[in-house]
């Protein structure tokens, strides 16, 4: 008879994470425990009252801060935001960016470009057929050399040894 498969576990950092909220801000049961695959999926499923608040109002962890500004996380480090920010300091920025912010999405956005270039490169080079080798050539008048594996001496002298020292044939009349 086989074991019951045991329920897999995650600590609450990379649930935070797969939930897209910012861990300091939940509350402390869910900071304190681990949390099951199931729960994450009926969190998930059924947000409760926290996590839809957290979701709407913040405060955000930096990739979502960074998807809502529509930068990279990069940029935002290089802005000097390192703090996590609520959707109302997030909609300030926006009415009004600085100029780090225009800068960093006008960044991101080429970036953005030229991956999708990149990929559209890739999926036509997968997609054409490679061009045909042409054929090599045979030709009667020139034999093809071979390479032999084997190392063969064919000598009609003595054969001198690894010592040094030399044998030379006997006479014998």
């Amino acid at each position: 008879m086989s074991k019951p498969k045991k329920s897999q576990v995650m600590k609450p950092a990379t649930a935070a994470l797969k939930l897209d909220v910012y861990l300091p801000a939940t509350p402390r049961e869910f900071q304190e425990g681990l949390i099951s695959r199931e729960d994450l999926d009926e969190l998930q499923r059924n947000p409760p009252q926290w996590l839809a608040d957290l979701r709407r109002d913040g405060p955000h962890p930096r990739n979502v801060v960074a998807a809502r500004l529509r930068v990279s996380n990069s940029g935002l480090a290089r802005a000097g935001i390192t703090e996590a920010l609520t959707t109302e300091q997030i909609t300030a920025l926006a009415a009004d960016p600085p100029e780090w912010l225009v800068r960093e999405r006008e960044k991101h956005a080429e970036t953005l470009r030229e991956q999708r270039r990149l990929q559209e490169r890739k999926a036509e080079a997968d997609k054409a057929p490679e061009p045909a080798k042409p054929a090599a050539r045979k030709s009667a008048a020139t034999p093809k050399a071979t390479k032999s594996i084997f190392n063969v001496r064919v000598s009609s002298g003595p054969r001198r040894t690894g010592s040094g020292s030399s044998r030379k044939p006997s006479s014998r009349g």
